[in-house]
This record gives C-alpha cells, sequence and structure tokens, in this order.
C-alpha cells in the first residue's frame, strides 16, 4: 500500500479576529466537489496535529468542502473549509480569511486558522450552531421586524470591513447565518478587484428583500437555491408589498431603493441607522428588547423600548442597565437584612471609605461641544493631524467619523510617533464613571488617561515610549486609568477613575489595526462619557 509523503503546511497565521457553516455558501449541483484529488480527508483524520474532522457538512459550488470538526487542544467545536489543490489556486482564499480574521466584529463569524499543504488548503473557523437564511426563507419569509434585525446585522458587519477599506463581495442568503441563539453572522467573503462597497451595500438590500419575500432578486446558483423574484413583463421587480402582506411602506420603500441601480445608495454604516430607526406601526419600536441578533428572535415581540441609535451600542447599553440593576437590588438587600451593623469587607475589601468621593445619584451621558476635543499627539514638531474633524467625535452621530493619517510600515505610527488620540475638557471636575469608544475598526490599542490640570496649549507630548509609561501633556500630568486594551473591538468601554474627579480625559491609542492596502489606520466613530 502506497504511503502518502507527509505534507509540509504552511501556516497562515491570521492575527486574531472574526469573518461557518450550515448552509454557508453555496452547494454545487448534485452535492460533489468540482476537485477531488488523492488524499482526500476522512472521518476521525487529524488536520495541522489540532483540528480533527467529525462530520462533512457539504461542498459549495467551488469544489470546497465544509468540515465540522474539533480543536483537540482547545476542545471546542470548529468549522473547517478545504480546498484542493493548494497553492496558487488557494491564494485568494487564504487572503480572505487572513483579511477578514483583522476585523472583530460580533456580527462576523470568527477566523482562527489558515494553513496551505500544496496539495490542499484549509481555513478554519468558528463554529455556528444555527441556519443561514436560505434555510429560513424556506419555510416562507420573515416577520419585517425580524428580516431588519437580520439586515442591520449584516450592515453592521460591511460598515466594520468597509471601514477597513475593503469589501466582502459574497452577501447572499448562504452567507448569512443565524445561530440558535438569534444572533447573526456573516461569513465567507470572496473580494477581488471587482468588488465594490456599493455591491456590498446593493447585495444588502437584496438579503432584506429576500427575508421580506422569500425570494432572491439576482440569479443563485445550486441545487438549493432561493426562488427567483418575481417581476413583471418589463422586467421590472416586483415591490415586496406586492408579494407579501405586512410589509410597511418604509421598510418597502428602502429595499427598493436599495435594489434601483438608478439611485445611488448609501454607506453601510448610514443604512445601519436608517434600519435601526425604523419602527413599526402603534409607535412600537422594531428592535425593542433585541440585542443586534444575539438574542433569540422571540424576544422581538417583548416590550417597547426606545430605538437605539446603532446596533453596534445596544450590547453595552443593556449590559449597563443589568449591572445597575443587580447593584440596586444588591444593595438593598444588604440594607434590609444588616441595617444595625456597620458595613463588612468583603474579599478583597477594607471596610474603610474616603468621604467625599462616594458616588450617588443617576449616571448620564455628558454632552461634549466641538471645542472640548482636540487631537493630541506626542511627534515632535508635527501638526495635529485632522484636527479640524475631531468634532466628529463627539457629535452624537455615529455614521461620522474621526481617522488618523495612514502609517506605513508597523503599526506603532510607522514608528514616528509613540501614539496620539483626543483630549476631552469635561467643562469642570465630574466623577467620570466610564468612557465608551466606538471604533469603526477593531484591533487598535488604547489605554485612558485622567488629569484635572489643564494643559498650556494643544500640541506636543512629553510621553513614555511604552504603553501605560510616564504621560504629561505640555507639563500636566495624566494618569493611566484601568488597563491597556490591546486588539480591542469595535466598542471599547473604559471605566473611568473609581476614587477621584477629573476634568480632563485623553484616549490614547498606541498601536493601529491594518487595512487590507497594508497600511495603518484607525477611526473614532464616537465617544461617550458618563458621569455621576
Amino acid at each position: 500500500m502506497c504511503v502518502p509523503p507527509a505534507r509540509r503546511a504552511s501556516r497562515v497565521r491570521p492575527e486574531g479576529g472574526r469573518v461557518t457553516q450550515n448552509g454557508e455558501g453555496q452547494e454545487a449541483p448534485g452535492g460533489a466537489p468540482q476537485v477531488l484529488t488523492f488524499g482526500a480527508p476522512s472521518v476521525g483524520e487529524v488536520l495541522a496535529e489540532r483540528y480533527q474532522l467529525e462530520e462533512h457538512i457539504n461542498n459549495d459550488s467551488l469544489g470546497r468542502q465544509m468540515w465540522r470538526g474539533v480543536d483537540v487542544i482547545l476542545r471546542r467545536p470548529v468549522a473547517v473549509v478545504l480546498r484542493y489543490p493548494g497553492g496558487d489556486s488557494a491564494s485568494e482564499m487564504l487572503s480572505a480569511a487572513v483579511a477578514a480574521s483583522r476585523i472583530v466584529h460580533p456580527h462576523l463569524v470568527g477566523v482562527y486558522d489558515a494553513i496551505d499543504e500544496g496539495d490542499r488548503a484549509y481555513v478554519v473557523r468558528e463554529w455556528v450552531d444555527g441556519a443561514s437564511l436560505r434555510e429560513l426563507v424556506a419555510d416562507g419569509p420573515l416577520d419585517p421586524d425580524r428580516a431588519a434585525t437580520i439586515a442591520c446585522a449584516v450592515a453592521d458587519a460591511i460598515a466594520a470591513i468597509h471601514g477597513t477599506g475593503m469589501a466582502h463581495g459574497n452577501i447572499h442568503p448562504g452567507t448569512v447565518l443565524i445561530a440558535g441563539d438569534g444572533r447573526v453572522v456573516l461569513t465567507d467573503a470572496r473580494a477581488d478587484e471587482a468588488t465594490t462597497p456599493e455591491a456590498d451595500v446593493r447585495a444588502i438590500g437584496a438579503v432584506l428583500y429576500c427575508a421580506l419575500t422569500g425570494h432572491w432578486p439576482h440569479t443563485e446558483a445550486g441545487a438549493t437555491s432561493v426562488p427567483d423574484a418575481i417581476r413583471d413583463s418589463d422586467g421590472t421587480l416586483t415591490a415586496p408589498r406586492q408579494v407579501r402582506g405586512g410589509v410597511p411602506s418604509y421598510l418597502d420603500e428602502l429595499t427598493t431603493d436599495l435594489l434601483n441601480p438608478a439611485l445611488t445608495p448609501p454607506t453601510a454604516d448610514v443604512l445601519v441607522g436608517e434600519l435601526s430607526r425604523f419602527e413599526q406601526e402603534g409607535n412600537h419600536p422594531l428592535f425593542a428588547a433585541e440585542e443586534s441578533g444575539f438574542h433569540s428572535f422571540d424576544s422581538a415581540s417583548a416590550a417597547p423600548a426606545p430605538p437605539r441609535p446603532t446596533s453596534r451600542k445596544i450590547v453595552v447599553g443593556i449590559a449597563g442597565l443589568i449591572v445597575i440593576a443587580l447593584a440596586g437590588v444588591l444593595g438593598a438587600a444588604r440594607v434590609l437584612s444588616n441595617h444595625n451593623q456597620p458595613p463588612q469587607p468583603g474579599p478583597g475589601r477594607t471596610s474603610s471609605s474616603a468621604p467625599g468621593n462616594t458616588r450617588t445619584g443617576p449616571t448620564t451621558v455628558l454632552k461634549i461641544g466641538p471645542d472640548q476635543v482636540r487631537i493630541v499627539d506626542d511627534a515632535k514638531g508635527s501638526r495635529n493631524e485632522n484636527d479640524t474633524n475631531v468634532r466628529k467625535t463627539v457629535d452624537g452621530d455615529p455614521t461620522t467619523v474621526w481617522r488618523t493619517d495612514q502609517y506605513d510600515g508597523s503599526a506603532d505610527f510607522g514608528k514616528i510617533k509613540s501614539g496620539m488620540g483626543v483630549l476631552l475638557d469635561l467643562g469642570a471636575d465630574k466623577h467620570v464613571v466610564s468612557v465608551e469608544v466606538q471604533l469603526a475598526t477593531g484591533g487598535a490599542t488604547l489605554e485612558l488617561r485622567a488629569g484635572s490640570t489643564a494643559p498650556t496649549a494643544s500640541g506636543m507630548f512629553a510621553v513614555a515610549n511604552t504603553e501605560g509609561g510616564a504621560f504629561k501633556v505640555n507639563g500636566a500630568d495624566f494618569a493611566l486609568i484601568g488597563e491597556v486594551k490591546r486588539d480591542a473591538g469595535t466598542t471599547v468601554v473604559l471605566p473611568g477613575p473609581p476614587d477621584s474627579t477629573v476634568r480632563y480625559l485623553v484616549v490614547w491609542i498606541t498601536k493601529l489595526p491594518q487595512l487590507s492596502s497594508g497600511k495603518y489606520q484607525v477611526g473614532i466613530q464616537e465617544i461617550k462619557v458618563s458621569v455621576q
């Protein structure tokens, strides 16, 4: 019996991040891959001495095999996408996986590994238990609120991808997955030079149309394709309201406009805002009690709540409310059970407290004006880049973005400077509870600095070249608050000083995420300061 020589694998390492399986891609007619070669995998085989194949799920129209596997080291389920052969023919798949891995986003499936063995290549990704949109609409169209929730989640993911300068290029009912817990994720980017952000946004409109009607407005290949959309005698696409009843007029119009080639579509981040502001008949918010696809769709019928500005912020808002509620319940229980006794210290705490530093009253988001922010950095003699756009970080509109310049060579600002950031003047000393920073792209390293002495002017910093080091703004000391946040996601919550008031804050960035072009850049959409 001939034994194949041991494979020499070349691992293309993702740099952490997120871009699975059931229904992913388009299945090939007949369920067979286009290419089968010697050494095809079998159940039980362990790839890269780590990923054990457990079940063959399907083959897509590109001849790739989808397997369910397990990471034998971390003991977690994974999805493995194999392509025959590897080498140059698999470069697009591997490059797309590596690029997607750099984007950390809740609506993009996580990429764990990318390996080229020459005769085959494979990508290892997060396993999602659930179904694709294609499978869901096979039982009939979705309710308008569910359809809009899915489209909003996809738009949110695409906005993050576009923020890096890339496009997705493969948005259709098979690449939109809905997990059993309601989380909506997008997978299988296949962007090439012909892919454009505009095409991505129009594809989001097609996803919305599919969810509302159960039909796909474009031709979809494969044995399990969604039925083609209904058209009139002139070939004009039939509006969703004409296909099924109960579609709100504003949702119908938005869908139709997105698919109209004569109209310029909005950007993906603007589309997120449009979908987020939709409300059902009778002033019931569309996204009441719904957390951007993380909860079961059953929660869509829960009690109304104010509409959120974007789907990226709902998780932080709900989590904050839960923490506040739990704190109130625990505090009340302690008062009732120990009202005649002095407070007892818990593990790692002391029974003493500093008078004057006790925080009381509700937490509110501080309104910060455009004249209360400025850009600062520590490059001697350099201008404060894009300082005129810094107002966009506090304008209350997450669709506007302040961005750094693009840097070559390395993530630490091309070694030109040790960092840069946004200085905020709160107007007076405040008890800062937290600072929420919404980034256009995940992967940055940032930290929060605070002080109460006014800097003499905007401009140069005297700052250590290490994260968390000594830090001054034109002679005024700024202390590090909390921990340095490395490889941060798109929404970062930084805790405020626990026992003091401050007037000045600096959101300081020391590492930049890499764009698909190879350059380094980050954008800040919004900074929110919560105070008591």
